[in-house]
């Protein structure tokens, strides 16, 4: 959640910003600190830095959008009831579950305490779709890729 906040005041919008506000915010943020507007290399480098900050952001705050949600609810839904827990950890307050199917999904501000609950649980799967899934906010992390030996 810590990575989400800094994210937002970065670019200075709200919970309720929209994909198209979200790009609009991007590109004029991307204006007023592109590296080519500068004249010294001292500029030039600190430019570069701000904008690889903020490209970081908007790729995330996109990812993690309502509207980005919605759209990929479909296989999220598919993925999480059909497909089976591979392996889960935490990680820089942040969950990642990679499911069987080679998705894998990073949940934000689960509780270390509900971490250590699935990780004791009987089943994993099923704690997870009781308490994780439809509670925490997610995005879709990179694919595992499974190595064929």
């Amino acid at each position: 959640m810590k990575k989400i906040v800094e994210y937002r005041k970065l670019l200075d919008v709200t919970k309720a910003a929209t994909l198209k506000e979200l790009k609009t915010i991007y590109r004029n943020s991307m204006k007023d600190c592109h590296p080519d507007t500068c004249t010294t290399d001292e500029e030039r480098h600190a430019a570069e830095e701000k904008s690889k900050e903020i490209i970081e952001a908007y790729h995330f705050l996109v990812s993690v959008a309502p509207e980005t949600a919605e759209k990929n609810l479909s296989e999220y839904n598919k993925t999480t009831s059909a497909s089976g827990i591979l392996d889960f950890y935490m990680e820089n307050q942040a969950l990642y579950i990679n499911f069987v199917d080679g998705s894998c999904y990073e949940y934000f501000g689960v509780p270390k305490q509900v971490y250590i609950k699935m990780v004791n649980a009987e089943s994993p799967a099923r704690f997870a779709r009781r308490h994780i899934y439809g509670t925490y906010l997610y995005r879709s992390a990179s694919k595992i890729v499974a190595n064929a030996e």
